[in-house]
């Protein structure tokens, strides 16, 4: 495993419209996405169950160290050079905490959140990139 992986839900629109966006992000191919019912998703990180899945983004470095939700966001954001400013914000002392309270909250109403800000049109709008390093994960 040489990339960093992405584990997040492809049932959820929200979810999905984020992993295309940080497909045309990742412009050196230091991201793998993978939803959550590839059956690699379980390979990857076997210690976490599909309900610990189900509640965040998860990412899981090539060393087999596990980032969730917003400290996901965060280790994602420095590797990709666009979000830089955003992951160097969630470093300020205190921000983080403020971000996973956040974070949990948009987990647990994104089903909702996507039906309001149009997730599932915005997704179809935004076209997916083919990208090896997503099926070799």
């Amino acid at each position: 495993m040489t990339q960093h992986i992405v584990l997040y839900d492809g049932e959820c629109p929200m979810c999905v419209f984020q992993m295309k966006m940080l497909s045309w992000l990742d412009w050196f191919g230091v991201l793998a996405l993978v939803s959550l019912s590839d059956p690699r998703a379980q390979e990857v990180a076997p210690q976490l169950t599909r309900e610990d899945l189900l509640e965040a983004i998860h990412c899981v470095t090539p060393r087999g160290r596990i980032y969730r939700g917003a400290r996901a966001i965060r280790f994602v954001g420095m590797r990709l050079p666009l979000l830089v400013p955003v992951a160097l914000f969630l470093w300020i002392p205190g921000i983080i905490l403020i971000a996973e309270i956040i974070y949990q909250w948009v987990s647990r109403n994104r089903l909702i959140l996507s039906r309001v800000f149009g997730c599932k049109d915005a997704c179809s709008i935004l076209p997916a990139k083919k990208r090896e390093q997503d099926k070799l994960a």
